[in-house]
């Protein structure tokens, strides 16, 4: 189990119109110039959007993968540990992280291949 940093960088060339933008010791993840998550490479960790309330449940089921990051008005990021989570479940956050950011237009018309 566990997801290198190029793994996770062929996760995101899976999604389309994702822009990576240095910040840092970050790298801020992008759909149309909107946020969906941060990779800070040096400590392997993603940082996603996600429901408040998912992000509640994985936390508080699997707190040595998963860090409450922040919430917002709607949403609750979860930083994500890749060295302790399976590329299957990782893709689907982090596709759950695209469509909860792309624009309506563009998530309507992207079906994502099964892994």
């Amino acid at each position: 189990m566990g997801v290198t940093i190029d793994e996770f960088l062929d996760i995101l060339d899976r999604l389309p119109e994702v822009q990576q933008v240095p910040g840092g010791d970050w790298t801020a993840l992008k759909v149309r110039g909107k946020g969906f998550g941060y990779l800070w490479e040096r400590t392997e960790t993603v940082g996603l959007k996600a429901t408040i309330d998912e992000q509640i449940a994985l936390v508080a089921e699997r707190p040595d993968v998963f860090e409450k990051q922040f919430t917002t008005d709607r949403f609750g990021w979860v930083v994500v540990h890749l060295t302790k989570i399976a590329p299957d479940e990782l893709t689907e956050l982090v596709t759950e992280a695209w469509y909860l950011t792309a624009p309506k237009s563009l998530a309507d018309t992207y079906e994502f291949p099964a892994p």
